[in-house]
Formats: structure tokens, sequence, C-alpha cells
């Protein structure tokens, strides 16, 4: 009997990782972006996972800067609406961002302004409330993009999204990756993979 339960328990479980629906993007634009691999690694490692994984580049969904007037005249803008919804059905998000002058990018805040909104223009929390947020960074400088982050935190905590406790920043990221895009340390490859492996 205890044979078929543990059997009933691990297919269980195959199913709910397969079930989990994680979006993946990074807060630069940048082609050779060392965020962008970040997240190529770490959909890499949630794919073995069995999870279902969308990642997505921000040059693809170019945005205008939240404008009151132009919600107000033209509404939500199609590329702001797509990646809003890809925010609502998915139950993870994980967002890897580099650090411009101890903050935050803008065109990442931006897209956190939109998807802050309903499509009939009011204030919402629907892309955020509900999900679990996976936040890393990574930096040419020492500080591997921690004070960046410390920002992304509290804004997407305060929109009510839940931000996992442990998070990844890797410093020197122009020398961290190998030619084919993976991470040389397999230090920093297990701490992805505990990361990872925490939200789904």
């Amino acid at each position: 009997m205890w044979k078929l339960l543990v059997v009933v328990c691990i297919a269980f479980s195959t199913n709910l990782s397969a079930e989990i629906k994680i979006l993946a993007f990074s807060g630069s634009s940048r082609e050779d972006s060392a965020n962008k691999k970040l997240i190529q690694e770490a959909a890499s490692i949630a794919r073995e996972k069995k999870a279902n994984v969308t990642v997505l580049d921000l040059k693809d969904y170019p945005i205008p800067f939240y404008d009151g007037d132009l919600e107000t005249k033209e509404g939500m803008p199609l590329k702001a609406r797509q990646l809003r919804q890809l925010m609502i059905q998915s139950n993870v998000i994980v967002i890897a961002s580099p650090e411009y002058n101890g903050s935050l990018p803008a065109v990442l805040k931006n897209v956190i302004d939109w998807a802050s909104r309903s499509e009939n223009g009011s204030y919402s929390l629907e892309a955020f409330k509900g999900k679990k947020f996976i936040i890393m960074s990574a930096s040419p400088g020492g500080g591997g993009g921690a004070r960046g982050l410390t920002h992304l935190r509290t804004i997407l905590e305060n929109l009510g999204g839940t931000v996992l406790t442990q998070q990844l920043v890797l410093p020197d990221a122009y020398n961290a990756f190998n030619p084919d895009g993976h991470l040389k340390d397999p230090k920093l490859k297990s701490e992805l993979q505990q990361l990872m492996e925490a939200a789904a």
C-alpha cells in the first residue's frame, strides 16, 4: 500500500511541476546582455524540472513610457497589453535586472508601471498579486547589481508580489559565462538551481 502511495505522490509532484508557468525576462534590452544569458540559464534549469517556461526579450516589446494622457486618449499599448497578460497567466516571474546608477533600468520600471494598470485605465495588482517573483542580477562590477535589486524588490512587494528572499547576484559578469552562454562556476550554477527549485 505504501509503495502505491509513494508512486501517486511522485506522479502528482511531476504533474505539478509541469503545470507551473514561469515567465522569464531580463531588464536589459541589449543584445549581448549578461542578464539575458542569466535568464536563459535559469530557463534551461526550469525546463529540466519540467516547468512550462516562456522567455521574452523586452526588445520585442517596445512600449512608450507610461503617460496618463496617452493612456486616456489611446488606451494601453498593444505590446504592454500582451506583456501584462503573460504576467497574469504566469505563476512565477523571473527577472534578471542590470543595475543602472544604483537602481533598476528605466525600461524595466516602465514595464512594471504599465503592468500595474488595467486595460480600462485603472490601477491593478492582477499581474503581481499571488505571483512568486525571483530576482537576480549580473553586473561587471564587484557588487553584482545588488543595489538595483533592493529597489526592484521594494517595488514588486509594494504591488503585491511575493519576492523570494533568496536572490542571485553575479559580479564580474563579462567573464562569468562560457562561449556557449553557460555559467563557468559550478557553485554559481548550483545557487541558480536551488533558486529555481525554490520557485518550482
